[in-house]
């Protein structure tokens, strides 16, 4: 499970956590489950690795790369933004971000938290400090910087000529993707005690859908950013530590015509795009992102269960339960199976048809907690680790 995320309350609260009564609830996220044995049938190969910035961990960050044509895209927290090429990890370019507080001070660290998102030309990185960045990807020139309402804890979302920003103080921003001019804001409430993270939206014919710390699923208009439903998809289930999380900081998915979104204390959701109308519920909980495949969705729960479910009424396909507690990244389709990484720096590949183990290997000690990325033509595996290795796999 993906408990490693800051709880978000007043002041108080935070300096006192350590104290708090259900501190020892969360006793049991420390435990790994024993690695089971794999015949392993095909050797991943490394093909390359590459440090990004100083290599320095942090334990928070979920900046993951991107991959575009010939060419990987990643950053740290610091501020460096680098461009990689795709064959051999050899850096086309590197800017850093962080800025000078004054004249005779040491730059202050730009602290990337949100993206990295690529649109065309452009690629867009958010930070803590609650500023958006445009960079020219020929280079990473500035294009453009636009300060927003609040930490961007999630990856920006580009649709008609907009960038969709969601901050961690639960304000959804529409900014101009031309200039980072603001052409909208809305608030979508956040209570005092929350997961640190917020869900990307996601939109669909001018719909923009979007998750809450609330436990609400939005649909908004693209273009005002004016609210059509809103729905509440979480469930009550204590008023003490972790049982009064109520966030959706999974980013949703649609299709046709159907909302599936899920909260971290459950559920699992389907909701009509049009009305907001629950279709049906299950008691599924989770903090990952979704994977959606021919029609069919896979996702880890806050267990790290990884399971597939039916999207027609949210029954269980096949669960897979041998990587219980091993904090893994959510999972992504690559060569046929689907791979998941965990916070002990093993990568495992899962049949997705059963749900079977294929093969697991250790690739950085350092642990990994953003989802893999896959270049085009599904040729390589790209992951990020925790110190910021960047790692390309083949697996042949």
């Amino acid at each position: 499970m993906v408990f490693h995320k800051i709880l978000l309350t007043n002041l108080t609260l935070l300096t006192l956590l350590s104290g708090c009564s259900w501190s020892s609830d969360i006793d049991h996220f420390d435990t790994k489950s024993i690695l089971s044995t794999t015949h392993n049938k095909s050797a991943p190969v490394k093909v390359w690795s590459k440090t990004i910035g100083d290599g320095k961990p942090y334990t928070y960050s979920t900046l993951q790369p991107v991959a575009s044509n010939n060419t990987i895209y990643a950053a740290d927290q610091s501020g460096i933004v680098t461009a990689l090429n795709v064959i051999d990890g050899k850096e086309r370019w590197k800017v850093n971000l962080a800025e000078y507080i004054s004249l005779f001070s040491n730059k202050n660290p730009a602290l990337l938290s949100g993206g990295l998102t690529i649109h065309n030309n452009y690629l867009y990185v958010g930070t803590e400090h609650a500023t958006v960045f445009a960079l020219n990807i020929r280079d990473g020139s500035i294009v453009w910087k636009t300060h927003v309402l609040g930490e961007v804890l999630s990856c920006p979302v580009i649709s008609d000529n907009l960038v969709l920003v969601h901050t961690s103080n639960g304000m959804l921003q529409g900014l101009n993707k031309f200039n980072g001019a603001v052409q909208w804001s809305i608030h979508l409430d956040v209570p005092a005690f929350s997961l640190r993270g917020q869900s990307s939206p996601v939109v669909s014919h001018g719909t923009v859908i979007v998750g809450g710390d609330n436990g609400n699923v939005s649909a908004l208009t693209s273009n005002q950013g004016k609210i059509i439903w809103q729905q509440k998809i979480t469930k009550k289930i204590g008023i003490r530590g972790i049982n009064r999380l109520s966030d959706v900081d999974i980013t949703p998915l649609i299709i046709n015509g159907v909302v599936y979104a899920v909260a971290y204390n459950g559920n699992f959701t389907a909701l009509d795009l049009q009305s907001g109308h629950i279709l049906w519920n299950r008691n599924i909980g989770s903090v990952h992102a979704m994977v959606l495949y021919m029609n069919r969705i896979f996702v880890v729960d806050k267990e790290d269960r990884l399971m597939e479910i039916n999207i027609k009424n949210g029954t269980y396909i096949w669960q897979q339960s041998h990587l219980l507690n091993r904090h893994l990244t959510p999972p992504v389709l690559y060569c046929n199976h689907l791979v998941v990484g965990d916070q002990q720096g093993y990568i495992h590949w899962i049949n997705p048809d059963n749900g079977r183990l294929v093969l697991q290997k250790q690739v950085d000690s350092a642990g990994f907690q953003t989802q893999p990325v896959i270049t085009n033509h599904n040729l390589l595996l790209i992951l990020q680790s925790k110190n910021n290795q960047v790692h390309a796999i083949l697996n042949e």
